[in-house]
């Protein structure tokens, strides 16, 4: 079923509706009648915004991600540095020598280490499950 509705338009656009619809070989009603469905759909500021909806939330998940691994990280390295610090004896004046020749030799394997497993693209972090337990045994 068809209604009849009688509306104004400016001069130009009925001029550019005539012209399409003489390019296009379609009547003018039809024209308007697309005009008016297109209006009334969801259009592009629609489906756009709907994508940036989904990218948001998407970089949102990455973002929790991002600060989950920070705070595993730098709870990781706290706990090493306080269990370090504290089983850690004093050196004797005459071993400090000694003691920084073995620590830039170890140093410099823990970096070798550090570069195999990052080229590889392994992760301390991926090793480490999403959900930790409370009650894991020991």
């Amino acid at each position: 079923m068809r209604d009849r509705l009688n509306l104004t338009l400016p001069v130009e656009m009925i001029e550019q509706i005539r012209d399409l619809s003489e390019r296009k070989s379609i009547s003018r009603s039809a024209i308007v009648e697309a005009a008016v469905a297109s209006f009334l759909s969801p259009d592009n500021a629609d489906r756009r915004e709907a994508a940036f909806a989904r990218r948001m939330d998407r970089l949102s998940r990455q973002v929790q991600r991002i600060e989950r691994d920070l705070g595993v990280t730098a709870e990781t390295v706290a706990l090493f540095v306080r269990f370090w610090l504290t089983i850690t004896p004093p050196l004797p004046s005459d071993a400090h020598a000694a003691a920084q020749a073995k620590g830039r030799e170890r140093y410099e394997g823990f970096i070798e280490t550090l570069g195999v497993r990052l080229q590889k693209g392994q992760s301390f972090l991926r090793e480490i499950p999403d959900d930790v337990a409370g009650d894991v045994p020991e």
